[in-house]
């Protein structure tokens, strides 16, 4: 006797046949939830993004404006700021606009704070008459002789914002040469026919507005030695055999280096060091 074949159907077909609308809803809805769905996979991304640090940001350091519009400013700072803040920007009538001053007003703030003062307030006899880019200019000149480095872009009014002022970094100082106006230390000492010499003398640096001899008493004695033109105009005398600050005009012959003196201070009453 031959027995009929039974099929046995299999559970998981038995399962979607017969399971009722809602469960089989919300298995669609668990294999759905299971499986990354498109914006899951952008959230993924987004979130990655975020993760992944910032650009640096720029500074005032990282040449920001270009020689050619620093040269540019110059002109237009001493034509209508250098009388209130001085050619050098160390101040007069007006605040300094380096060093110091400049560092505690300004570094911290992005750069169009300095921009904004500058075109708002400046020149003082009338105020917001120079144009933007004139102002951005002037912006190039501070940062330059504040020791910023330029770069190959010009500064826009646009970028000011993102730029962050950091203190100012000491200025190179120019090369000294013929006809440089200049300080130096030395042994006052007299010569033949009356002439009057620095003997020992330290390499002479670039002067400025603002040197004083009180700066210069710690330098060390040097090497050279300088013909002091003019000499007799500061009663040398009294101080033979001193250290000395003098400040003039370097002139450099091939017999000898000479300085015409507009300054001739003591530093101290030895010249042992």
């Amino acid at each position: 006797m031959v027995r009929a074949s039974r099929t046995i159907p299999r559970t998981r077909t038995v399962g979607a046949e017969l399971a009722p609308p809602c469960d089989r809803e919300r298995r669609a809805r668990g294999r759905a939830s299971s499986a990354p769905t498109v914006a899951a996979v952008i959230a993924s991304l987004g979130l990655a993004f975020c993760a992944a640090p910032r650009a640096q940001e720029r500074t005032v350091a990282d040449g920001v404006y270009t020689d050619a519009q620093a040269s540019r400013g110059a002109a237009a700072y001493d034509a209508s700021c250098a009388g209130c803040h001085r050619p050098d920007l160390s101040g007069n009538t007006g605040p300094a606009l380096k060093q110091q001053r400049f560092a505690r007003v300004y570094a911290g703030k992005d750069l169009k704070t300095l921009f904004t003062k500058i075109a708002t307030t400046m020149p003082r006899n009338a105020p917001a008459s120079l144009s933007d880019d004139v102002n951005l200019d002037i912006v190039a000149h501070v940062l330059k002789e504040n020791g910023f480095k330029a770069g190959t872009e010009e500064l826009t009014v646009a970028a000011l914002d993102a730029i962050r002022v950091v203190p100012g970094q000491p200025k190179a100082p120019p090369p000294v040469g013929d006809f440089s106006y200049v300080e130096v230390v030395g042994c006052l000492t007299r010569g033949a026919q009356g002439a009057w010499t620095l003997t020992r003398a330290s390499a002479p640096v670039v002067a400025t507005p603002t040197s004083a001899s009180a700066e210069a008493a710690a330098r060390p004695l040097g090497t050279e030695t300088l013909h002091l033109v003019d000499a007799m105009a500061y009663a040398p005398d009294g101080h033979s055999g001193h250290k000395m600050y003098a400040r003039g005009l370097l002139i450099k012959l091939s017999e000898e280096t000479r300085l015409t003196i507009s300054a001739l201070d003591m530093l101290s009453p030895t010249c042992e060091r």
